[in-house]
């Protein structure tokens, strides 16, 4: 690891240089963690067999299914109209309208309710609501982050539904911060054309899931909680027809038959790829994406992910947390161990993370910590805002100063070391505009579809997409109620996935989804 040490850095800190950055794609090529060599590989049995993908990915999607038909010998039953997977921000707004719309539902989570990346996310939601900006506006932004590859039918869906959600919000209870004539405030984020980005303080996230996880608790709405999904379930004419979910409490497996399951199960980030550290809460290992891919849904761009160019550096046990990016777009501003500025803050995430991994490659980052804790990275230059704007700081981004005081920091004093963290899965399962999968009765939103963001995600479009999607995807399922319901629900469709993987020569000791990170040694244990 080499580069500037930190006691160095701290002399040449602020001494007012730049340099410049070669252009986009040459830079995206030669240093973002997407194209690193021996990453991906292709898939060789499923719906995207020929497809790359992770290597980490491919080994889950490619991988033995936890249970088999003697498992289930004498479980236990229940049926529902619609089943959401997930207890995050799209699970919930799907549950959420799914029930209000008449459906009998019921919610499962992994862990608790609520316990979501969707706690994580800090800088905002984006709708195009100021004088001066428009929808096509926030629709040409969305393209032009996602390197032009996102399904246009679906960023137009959720760009005209941005101020509707907005409304929604608000009227579920959510707090937005607000001038003092009591419009909301908005902030720019990294590449866009306009400020379009409400927000509460830099916990928008976790304000959020308050409102959603309060609705749901207080509805008709049957809720499983420690109740991860190891299965779906198949009809007789190959619908989604419910699911297998094994109970923590209880050391036992539960079967749920659905018309309509929603899968919300979020994003993959405990799978440490290429081993970046982690943005994403404990239970975001990429089950849906196994589940939904064994079941035959297909999915899309497989080697695509974000890496957050501001996670922290240092200390190691704050290692991955988030700084949001509100706070360069409030104008803090990122240097190297020279104190060079080398970047525009405010261009697209996957660039400005590729342009940190150039500095730290080149020898220009900053080297700090003994041989057990060591670690590199760049300076966020917080003090300098500190000086332009006392005060304005610890009172926008107080979640910024709770995580600077559990690694005994001062960001008023002295610059936070910062480096990309694994944040965000661009890809997952193709949906339509109301997140209908390729699979019949299976239903996709949040972070586990794919196609929404192309090939990168622009700032606060995430958490819009969970509730505009969601939203979207529950209606469509409490449409679909039929009083006959699935003949028959059962897991036949494991012997095709077993003799695929027999086929292909792969290995059948490897079990799937994960349900936990590796290093959580958790093991799936039943009652006898």
């Amino acid at each position: 690891m080499q580069g500037i040490s930190y006691e160095e850095a701290l002399k040449l800190y602020q001494n007012d240089k730049e340099h410049a950055l070669p252009e986009m794609s040459e830079l995206l090529r030669d240093y973002h963690p997407d194209y690193y060599k021996d990453s991906t590989v292709s898939l060789k049995i499923g719906a995207n067999k020929g497809d790359p993908c992770h290597r980490k990915l491919a080994e889950m999607l490619q991988a033995d299914s936890r249970i088999d038909e003697a498992d289930l010998a004498g479980t236990s039953i229940t049926e529902t109209n619609v089943l959401v997977i997930g207890g995050g921000g799209a699970g919930c707004a799907a549950a959420l309208t799914a029930a209000r719309q008449g459906a009998k539902v019921i919610l499962t989570t992994k862990l608790r309710l609520g316990d979501s990346n969707t706690v994580m996310a800090e800088g905002g939601i984006q709708a195009s609501i100021e004088p001066g900006d428009t929808l096509q506006a926030h629709y040409n932004d969305t393209l032009k982050a996602g390197h032009f590859q996102a399904n246009k039918e679906l960023v137009s869906a959720m760009v005209k539904e941005a101020p509707e959600v907005i409304r929604w919000l608000i009227k579920e209870g959510m707090q937005f911060d607000v001038n003092e004539f009591g419009d909301l405030l908005t902030r720019r984020p990294g590449g866009a054309s306009a400020n379009r980005v409400v927000y509460y303080r830099d916990y928008t996230g976790l304000e959020m899931m308050r409102v959603l996880r309060e609705s749901v608790s207080n509805s008709n709405i049957d809720i499983w909680t420690h109740s991860p999904t190891v299965e779906l379930l198949t009809s007789d004419t190959g619908h989604c027809a419910g699911a297998v979910l094994y109970s923590i409490d209880k050391c036992a497996y539960k079967i749920i038959k659905a018309q309509s399951v929603i899968l919300a199960t979020g994003g993959i980030g405990r799978m440490h790829l290429n081993n970046f550290p982690t943005t994403n809460h404990f239970g975001a290992t990429g089950d849906g994406l196994v589940l939904a891919y064994r079941l035959g849904a297909k999915l899309r761009d497989l080697d695509s992910f974000q890496y957050h160019p501001t996670g922290i550096a240092y200390p190691k046990h704050i290692a991955g947390s988030l700084i949001t990016e509100g706070i360069r777009s409030a104008g803090v501003q990122l240097l190297n161990g020279l104190g060079e500025r080398f970047v525009d803050e405010l261009k697209p995430r996957d660039y400005i993370s590729a342009a940190i991994l150039r500095e730290c490659a080149e020898g220009r980052g900053i080297v700090v910590g003994g041989e057990e804790d060591k670690a590199i990275g760049v300076w966020l230059d917080t003090p300098s805002l500190e000086l332009r704007e006392p005060g304005m700081m610890e009172k926008r981004f107080p979640k910024l100063f709770q995580l600077a005081k559990r690694g005994n920091l001062d960001p008023t004093k002295n610059p936070m070391l910062i480096y990309p963290a694994l944040h965000y899965q661009n890809g997952g399962v193709v949906i339509d505009a109301d997140g209908q999968s390729t699979v019949p009765d299976l239903y996709c939103v949040g972070e586990v579809s794919g196609g929404i963001h192309g090939r990168n995600r622009i700032m606060g479009n995430a958490l819009l997409e969970i509730i505009c999607f969601g939203r979207r995807a529950g209606r469509k399922a409490a449409q679909k109620i039929s009083v006959r319901g699935h003949k028959k629900s059962t897991i036949e469709h494991l012997s095709r996935l077993r003799r695929e993987l027999s086929r292909a020569d792969l290995p059948m000791d490897v079990k799937s989804p994960m349900l936990f990170p590796t290093y959580s040694n958790f093991k799936l244990e039943i009652s006898k």
